[in-house]
C-alpha cells in the first residue's frame, strides 16, 4: 500500500506578524522559488542577512511550507482534469480526506459550503483513468451520497500575491 499524504488542518487566519517585506518575500518566492537569497534580497531591497533570517523565520513559523514546482499537467502526461463536487453524509469529511490520501490522481481537496460539501481536483492520463478514479475510488465510499464531474477544458494558474 502506498504511503498516505497527511494534510494538517489549515489555519486561514491572517498572520498579523507578517509585515510588507515578509509579504514581498513570499510573493517573490511564489514567483520563483529557486532564486538565491542574494537575488531575493535585491528584489525586496533588504540585505542578504535579513532575507536569510526572514525566510528562516517564515519557514520555522510554518508560513513558508516549502518550495514547489509548477507542472504543466498535459505535458506531464496528465491530459484529463476534472473537478468533482461531492455531497457527503454528515460528519464524514475526515473519512473522505483519509480515503483520498490513497488516490494518487487527487491533486487538491477542499471542504466548501453550498450545494456540495467537497470539491476535488483530479488529474488523470485520460478519460478512462478519470472514470476509474470516480467509479472505483470515490463513488463506492459509503459516506459519499452524490458526485458530479466537471471536466476542465482549459486552465490558467495565477501567481499568488500577498501584496495588494
Amino acid at each position: 500500500m502506498p504511503p498516505t499524504r497527511r494534510r494538517p488542518p489549515a489555519d486561514h487566519s491572517r498572520n498579523p506578524n507578517l509585515d510588507e517585506v515578509d509579504r514581498q518575500l513570499l510573493d517573490e518566492l511564489a514567483r520563483d522559488g529557486r532564486q538565491s537569497i542574494t537575488t531575493l534580497a535585491g528584489a525586496v531591497h533588504i540585505s542578504r542577512a535579513q532575507a536569510y533570517e526572514r525566510v528562516a523565520r517564515l519557514r520555522d513559523g510554518g508560513i513558508l511550507k516549502g518550495f514547489t514546482t509548477v507542472v504543466d499537467p498535459p505535458r506531464a502526461g496528465l491530459g484529463t482534469s476534472a473537478y468533482l463536487t461531492v455531497k457527503l453524509k454528515q460528519n464524514s469529511w475526515r473519512e473522505l480526506e483519509q480515503a483520498l490520501d490513497a488516490v494518487p490522481a487527487v491533486e487538491h481537496v477542499a471542504l466548501v459550503g453550498g450545494q456540495f460539501d467537497v470539491v476535488v481536483l483530479v488529474r488523470a492520463r485520460d478519460s478512462r483513468e478519470l472514470r476509474d478514479v470516480v467509479f472505483e475510488h470515490i463513488q463506492p465510499l459509503p459516506f459519499v451520497l452524490e458526485t458530479q464531474t466537471h471536466l476542465v477544458f482549459e486552465e490558467r494558474q495565477y501567481p499568488r500575491k500577498l501584496t495588494r
